[in-house]
């Protein structure tokens, strides 16, 4: 009897074959860390310097094994966090995903305020310098490049030493209210133009109301420069 039950779990052992094989924790981690690896790398030659650490994976986890490389990248901005997460994916025949936490720092230039800057206050280059800074660490993004900032308009005090960052300037007026202006009729390479008066203050982008000169009639033209509007034909 023992030796026919011994022979029945036999054969069912060899019919269930081998155990299915596993992707561990280990194998996600090296993942992660190959990615980071790779996006420090690729920062290093900009001028950042890039530290990392992927949070705890639990050494128990085992998800079904992937014919083809993992996949990773960033479920958010990396620039506006220090604590991003990595998605991991296989995309093979038993796909899955799962998210992986990281302690991520960006260091490198960014401008920031060489004196104390008043609202209203027109930012030039001599206002502005570069310094070293943990990037990610501002949630409202930073400023590296002085072209963005030059000629805009700060929207609130600020003290120097102090990140520039996008939130706190606005681009100037390019028509103030009462200004003369020039009224652009636009249809393809066709164009006629007259004079108007701005009934509001509007940057460019901006939409406006403008009263025809000639006409009278008030209109809703697109601010494209300073004293320019322009309407469609």
């Amino acid at each position: 009897m023992r030796i026919t039950n011994l022979a029945l779990i036999l054969v069912m052992s060899i019919a269930s074959g081998p155990l299915m094989a596993e992707t561990t924790a280990g194998q996600i981690r090296k993942a992660a860390v190959a990615f980071l690896q790779a996006f420090a790398t690729e920062q290093a030659g900009q001028g950042y310097t890039v530290t990392f650490e992927p949070g705890a994976i639990d050494s128990r986890l085992a998800l079904a094994e992937c014919a083809a490389p993992l996949e990773v990248q960033f479920s958010g901005d990396p620039w506006k966090t220090t604590s991003p997460s990595l998605l991991v994916a296989c995309e093979g025949e038993r796909p899955w995903r799962m998210f992986v936490t990281a302690s991520l720092s960006i260091k490198g230039p960014a401008l920031v305020a060489a004196r104390p800057l008043t609202r209203g206050e027109r930012i030039t280059e001599a206002l502005l310098m570069s310094h070293s800074v943990e990037v990610n660490a501002s949630r409202r993004g930073v400023i590296t490049d002085p072209r963005q900032a030059v000629g805009m308009e700060v929207r609130r005090s600020v003290n120097a030493g102090s990140l520039i960052t996008p939130d706190i300037l606005s681009a100037p007026d390019a028509v103030a209210r009462g200004d003369h202006v020039i009224i652009t009729a636009r249809s393809g390479n066709f164009s006629v133009r007259s004079r108007g008066k701005a009934l509001a203050s509007a940057s460019i982008g901006e939409q406006v109301l403008v009263e025809n000169l000639r006409s009278s009639r008030t209109i809703k033209a697109n601010v494209v420069g300073p004293g320019q509007v322009e309407i469609p034909m």
